[in-house]
């Protein structure tokens, strides 16, 4: 007698197992796909995130009516030639927000810029880039599709945006020129 009591107990408890697994596996299905986006964003899109947050504030709406729209020049996926984009950046320091989204394209998981400064004098732009202290390759060991990519775009972008009045550019390395 006390076995067809239990029976129906053991088929419950199973049966409450069985669906709490069931819900837990939808869970996990899930997570590493978010787990394995992570550890691939470059520290160029995770600094750039906070950014891209605006407060719904009046003082937002009056911080993004301040831009200006400029023309970005990224590589085509054979690195044969530049692609135009139009896009708006910030009024206030235009040729240094427009070369801050170049550079996030181009962080991968093992190169990354983790600053750049700009210094524009005589139509000569010179931009000197500093690679993050975790990047695991230098200027000098990307190939010449990820050298067109990254330099090229960047001058092609400050020379063809004619308000800034660049004629040359030049690519620096904490101050050092960037031999490649």
């Amino acid at each position: 007698m006390s076995s067809r009591c239990f029976l129906p107990l053991i088929i419950v408890a199973i049966a409450a197992t069985t669906s709490s697994c069931a819900d837990n596996l939808q869970e996990i299905s899930t997570t590493p796909n978010t787990i394995s986006a992570t550890p691939t964003q470059s520290m160029a899109q995770l600094r750039a995130k906070p950014n891209n947050v605006e407060s719904p504030t009046d003082d937002s709406k009056a911080i993004s009516s301040k831009t200006v729209n400029v023309t970005l020049y990224t590589s085509d996926v054979q690195c044969q030639e530049f692609v135009p984009e139009k896009v708006t950046v910030p009024a206030k320091e235009p040729v240094t927000n427009a070369i801050g989204r170049i550079i996030e394209e181009q962080d991968t998981a093992d190169f990354s810029v983790s600053g750049y400064r700009v210094r524009v004098k005589n139509g000569i732009a010179t931009v000197d880039l500093r690679l993050s202290p975790q990047s695991k390759r230098q200027f000098a060991s990307l190939s010449s599709c990820e050298q067109f990519a990254l330099f090229g775009s960047l001058r092609k972008t400050l020379t063809s945006n004619s308000q800034w009045k660049i004629q040359e550019v030049r690519f620096t390395n904490k101050g050092e020129e960037i031999v490649l």
